[in-house]
């Protein structure tokens, strides 16, 4: 009997419909036993959230501080896994705060150890430099990174931010004023994800990773925009400079910080809509010569590898 041990943290549902899609061939099957285990935090964080938490929770998730998690039931944390799939959420270009405070207890160092590991991401559309740090985290845990799959709402950027929002904020996950897409990764991506199920079942019953991640790809578990890794890369070191200067105003909730997270709520807005759509049209101007740069960053942020 194999053990496969699923871990997510998920608001709105969406991520733990995808993780439990993507483990259902191995949960189907009599010779693997599939575990399932939602990251639980001591302070639940709102959903939907109203603006004053979601603001508020942006120093510590970027500079990936931690916080207290409830622990995991000893059932899991006595079991040696032969697959873990990591399935988590992006906030502000980082892993969740209940992602990065789950990767820093003692229960996952000792459940990841060793372990192969696939990550399974549900986000919006920029993830490339959020995965970047989970490689960094999992390889401190000396865990395997085995697969690697992103599903992505596929709209428009500037719709996908209007309907996503409104989502966040009044979980509402409806066509707002009637006129909008349905926000979030499609239902037809969801259903369809089942596929690299049966991908991992496969290289399970081989107990060879190898080429787990080159057969992925054949079924699409990333796509890479290459505009997005200039604008990830670029809002990971502003983000960085407001991340390290806010944390500096007090504590959470303090009315000195909450002023400047107000500030930095309107720089966003100021940059989403003015600022990412001229680097937009400097990226065009410059991609044939950025051709070959490209293809690598394309070839590289698909794999499993670490730098």
């Amino acid at each position: 009997m194999k053990h496969v041990l699923v871990i997510h943290y998920s608001q709105s549902g969406q991520l733990t419909e995808i993780v439990k899609n993507i483990a259902s061939p191995m949960a189907s099957s009599e010779e693997i036993k599939v575990t399932y285990h939602k990251i639980e935090m001591e302070n639940p964080y709102p959903f939907p959230w109203n603006k004053k938490a979601f603001f508020g929770v942006f120093p510590e998730t970027f500079l990936q501080v931690p916080e207290k998690t409830k622990p995991l039931p000893e059932e899991i944390t006595n079991q040696k896994y032969d697959l873990v799939i990591l399935g988590y959420q992006i906030w502000y270009l980082t892993p969740s705060l209940p992602t990065t405070s789950f990767l820093n207890t003692a229960e996952a160092k000792k459940i990841l150890s060793g372990t192969p590991v696939i990550t399974v991401i549900g986000c919006r559309n920029m993830w490339i430099m959020a995965q970047e740090k989970m490689k960094k985290k999992l390889n401190q845990l000396n865990a395997n990174l085995v697969g690697h799959i992103v599903l992505t709402d596929r709209h428009l950027n500037h719709i996908s931010l209007i309907t996503i929002s409104h989502w966040m904020f009044s979980g509402k996950k409806g066509n707002y004023l009637g006129i909008f897409p349905k926000p979030g990764v499609s239902q037809k991506d969801i259903d369809e994800s089942v596929k690299f199920g049966h991908v991992i079942s496969k290289h399970m019953a081989k107990n060879n990773y190898d080429t787990l991640q080159n057969d992925l790809l054949l079924e699409k578990a990333v796509k890479i925009k290459p505009f997005l890794i200039t604008v990830d890369k670029r809002g990971n070191i502003l983000f960085s400079k407001w991340a390290k200067f806010i944390i500096t105003k007090g504590k959470k909730n303090s009315q000195k910080r909450f002023f400047w997270e107000k500030m930095f709520n309107k720089y966003l807005l100021f940059a989403i809509w003015f600022i990412a759509p001229i680097v937009f049209i400097l990226f065009l101007l410059t991609y044939l010569f950025l051709i070959p740069k490209i293809r690598k960053d394309k070839k590289y942020y698909s794999s499993v590898e670490v730098k």
